[in-house]
C-alpha cells in the first residue's frame, strides 16, 4: 500500500471535480447504492439513481428496498451536513444518524430485556450475532459508544497528515461496527461515520463496493480475530484507490463548470407511491 499514491489520487480527484455540476450529488447516489446493496437491497445502481433523481420506482423490486435507498440517501446528506458544520460526535448524534438510516424500514423490537425501536435510533436490548460472532453485551453499549465519541473527537484535533485522517475514518468505521449498538443498520451507520470523518477534513468520500462485500466482511473478521486493524486499513485503502481511479478516469477531459445547478429534491410523489411497510428487512 502506497499512501503517497492514494494521497496524489485524492488531490487529482478534488482538483478535477471542483466546480463540476452535480458531481457531489451523483457521488452520494453511488455511495447510497453500494452501502444499501451490501445490506441486501436488490436495486441496481441505475435503478437507485432513477429513484433518487426522478422518483421513479423500479418495477418488480421490493418496496422495502426502495425505502432503504431513500432512507440512506437522507441519512448520508444529514451526516455530511453535520460534519461540514463541525458538529462533534455524540451519542445522540449517532442515534440520529441510525434513526435516519431506518426511518421507513425500522420497527419496534420486543425482547425479554426490554423494547427498542430501530426507527428511533434506540440501542438494542438484546444479543446480536453475525455468523459465528457475538457482539458486546447490550448493557455495555451506551458506555462504549460514548467512549468512541470522546476518543474520536479528541483524535480529530490531533491528526494532521492524509494518512492519519484516513486511518481515523477507517478506525471509527471498524470500531463502531464491532460494537454493533443497534438491532439493525449498524453497517450502514458505520460507513456514514467513516464519511463523516472524511467530510470533516474535506477529503474525498470512500465507498465499499458491493461486489467486494465478501472481502469486506472477511477483512473485518480477520482484523478482529488477529487483533490487527492494519488488515482492515489495507482493504479500505484498496477500496479508496479503486474509487478514486474510477472517478478520475470519468472526470478527465471534462471541463468544470462553476455555474450552480438548480437540482430538484427527491420527488415527494415517490413517498406517496411507496408507503412504509411493517415487514422486517433483514
Amino acid at each position: 500500500m502506497k499512501i503517497q499514491e492514494i494521497n496524489k489520487l485524492a488531490d487529482i480527484y478534488l482538483k478535477l471535480s471542483k466546480g463540476m455540476i452535480d458531481h457531489d450529488k451523483y457521488t452520494y447516489y453511488a455511495i447510497t447504492h453500494h452501502s444499501t446493496a451490501i445490506e441486501g437491497s436488490t436495486l441496481t445502481e441505475k435503478q437507485s439513481v432513477n429513484l433518487l433523481e426522478y422518483g421513479k420506482p423500479a418495477a418488480s423490486k421490493p418496496i422495502q428496498d426502495h425505502l432503504m435507498v431513500l432512507d440512506y440517501y437522507e441519512a448520508l446528506k444529514f451526516t455530511l451536513s453535520v460534519a461540514k458544520d463541525k458538529k462533534p460526535l455524540s451519542t445522540s448524534l449517532i442515534q440520529s444518524m441510525a434513526a435516519k438510516v431506518k426511518t421507513n424500514t425500522g420497527e419496534t423490537v420486543n425482547t425479554i430485556l426490554g423494547t427498542y425501536n430501530t426507527a428511533k435510533g434506540d440501542f438494542r436490548t438484546g444479543t446480536v450475532r453475525a455468523g459465528n460472532r457475538t457482539f458486546p453485551d447490550f448493557k455495555k453499549v451506551p458506555a462504549m459508544v460514548k467512549q468512541l465519541c470522546e476518543k474520536t473527537n479528541a483524535e480529530i484535533k490531533k491528526v494532521k497528515t492524509f494518512e492519519e485522517k484516513c486511518n481515523l475514518a477507517f478506525k471509527v468505521h471498524f470500531d463502531f461496527v464491532s460494537i454493533h449498538p443497534f438491532g439493525d443498520g449498524n453497517g450502514r451507520t458505520s460507513r456514514l461515520l467513516m464519511n463523516y470523518i472524511q467530510a470533516w477534513f474535506n477529503l474525498p468520500l470512500s465507498i465499499v463496493f458491493k461486489p467486494d462485500r465478501i472481502k469486506y466482511v472477511n477483512a473485518l473478521e480477520s482484523a478482529r480475530n488477529k487483533e490487527n486493524i492494519a488488515i482492515f486499513y489495507q482493504f479500505m485503502y484498496d477500496q479508496y484507490r479503486k474509487f478514486l481511479k474510477s472517478e478520475i478516469d470519468q472526470l478527465k477531459g471534462v471541463k468544470p463548470v462553476v455555474k450552480k445547478s438548480k437540482t430538484k429534491p427527491i420527488q415527494t410523489a415517490v413517498k406517496k407511491k411507496i408507503k412504509p411497510s411493517t415487514a422486517k428487512h433483514k
